[in-house]
C-alpha cells in the first residue's frame, strides 16, 4: 500500500503587503521608481503572479502610497500611523479582510520574492493544520552573508521549526573551513521576508508585548519564540532580499534594467 497523501485543507488566503512611508536607511523607498515603476508595484505584481491567493492587497499609513497602488490597479487599505510594526499593520488589514483564513504578509521591500515561494508557503500551512505560523528560508553559500546584519538568519529543529532568528552568524562555527558551505543539508539559512499565520493567531501575536530580545534584534518573529509558540519554516531555493540601502536598491535597478 502506498503512503497516504497529507490531507491538504484548502484555505482562503490574501496576501497582505505592508508599505509605510517612512524608512531609516532608504527614505520613501516604496515610492523610489528608477525601474519606471514604484518599488511597491514591483513587490505586488511579484504577489499577483502566485497561483493560490484568492486577493493581494497593499496595507499602507500614507496616501502618497495609496495614490501610487491604486494608479497600477491594485488593492490598498488603509491603516493607522500608529502601527509599530508590519504584524501591527497585517492585523489592522486583517480586521477589513474578515473572509480569509490564512494571511501571508509580504513585506513591501521584497520585489524579487518568487510567487512560487508564495504559493510553496500556502501549501505548507494547507498541508499541516496544526501549525499556526509559517515562513521560510533558502541556503547560504556565500561567506560574507553570514556576516551581514542585513541577512537574518534561521536555525531549525529536526521538524523543521524554528530554533533562532537572528542577525547575527548561526550556527558559529569554531573551525572554519569553507566546504561547510556547501553542505547539503545546507548549515546555513537565509530568513526570507514572508510569513504566513492563521487568522486567530495573528490578532493573538499582534496584541502581544514586544519582548526583550525582538528589541534588541529588531526582529519581530522572535516575539513568537519568546512566547512558547512554533513557527515552521520551508526551505525553498529561491532566493530574495529586502531592499534596506540606497546600494540595495541600486543593485535592483541594475538587475531590472538588465532584462
Amino acid at each position: 500500500m502506498s503512503p497516504q497523501a497529507p490531507l491538504r485543507l484548502h484555505l482562503r488566503t490574501a496576501v497582505i503587503i505592508p508599505a509605510r512611508l517612512q524608512s531609516t536607511r532608504l527614505p520613501h523607498k516604496m515610492l523610489l521608481a528608477e525601474t519606471g515603476k514604484p518599488l511597491i508595484q514591483h513587490t505586488y505584481e511579484s504577489a499577483v503572479d502566485a497561483l493560490r491567493p484568492e486577493k493581494v492587497v497593499v496595507a499602507t499609513d500614507h496616501p502618497s502610497i495609496q495614490e501610487a497602488v491604486q494608479n497600477f490597479g491594485g488593492d490598498v487599505i488603509m491603516t493607522s500611523e500608529a502601527c509599530a510594526s508590519g504584524t501591527d499593520r497585517l492585523a489592522e488589514a486583517a480586521m477589513q479582510l474578515p473572509e480569509f483564513d490564512l494571511l501571508l504578509n509580504v513585506q513591501g521591500d521584497e520585489p524579487e520574492i518568487a510567487s512560487s515561494s508564495i504559493d510553496a508557503l500556502i501549501k505548507l500551512m494547507e498541508e499541516n493544520p496544526s501549525v499556526n505560523m509559517g515562513t521560510l528560508a533558502t541556503p547560504i553559500r556565500e561567506k560574507a552573508q553570514l556576516s551581514d546584519p542585513a541577512c537574518v538568519k534561521v536555525v531549525l529543529d529536526q521538524n523543521g521549526k524554528a530554533l533562532l532568528f537572528s542577525r547575527s552568524q548561526i550556527p558559529f562555527v569554531r573551525e572554519w573551513d569553507d566546504a561547510v558551505l556547501e553542505a547539503d543539508p545546507p548549515h546555513f539559512l537565509m530568513h526570507l521576508g514572508i510569513y504566513a499565520y492563521r487568522r486567530d493567531f495573528l490578532l493573538r501575536i499582534a496584541a502581544a508585548p514586544r519582548t526583550e530580545i525582538e528589541k534588541l534584534e529588531s526582529l519581530e518573529q522572535l516575539r513568537v519564540l519568546s512566547m512558547g509558540e512554533s513557527i515552521h519554516v520551508g526551505v525553498v531555493n529561491e532566493a530574495s532580499s529586502g531592499i534596506d540601502t540606497p546600494s540595495d536598491y541600486a543593485a535592483f535597478v541594475s538587475r531590472k534594467l538588465a532584462c
